[in-house]
């Protein structure tokens, strides 16, 4: 089991643990995909399959945020501590633009 800073963190991932069927079927399309590829298929036909696997991708990312939203964000405003507060509106903002997080600790903020 994973080591939680608090107890919101381990009831998020309890909640997030129940999509890995999820992400085991993506990566069986993405498997799909694969060979589809190495057979030669129709670029229209793996096009199709590549948007599916990135729409379930997405549906995924939007839980994970909104779950990440209600339990870690909000413990981190209701705690008052300023500088875990910086830090989550931090990581929003490089999930925004699409950067990797970085956490508390390391040297460099993108």
């Amino acid at each position: 089991m994973p080591i939680f800073k608090s107890g919101l963190e381990k009831k998020a991932w309890k909640i997030l643990k129940k999509h890995i069927p999820r992400v085991n079927k993506a990566i069986g399309q993405l498997n799909g995909i694969k060979k589809m590829i190495e057979e030669g298929r129709y670029c229209p036909e793996i096009i199709t399959q590549l948007r599916a696997v990135s729409s379930a991708c997405q549906s995924l990312e939007i839980i994970m945020l909104q779950k990440h939203l209600e339990c870690c964000v909000m413990e981190a405003f209701q705690s008052n501590d300023k500088n875990v507060q910086k830090e989550k509106i931090r990581e929003l903002t490089n999930l925004y633009k699409g950067k990797n997080i970085l956490y508390v600790g390391d040297e460099k903020h993108g």
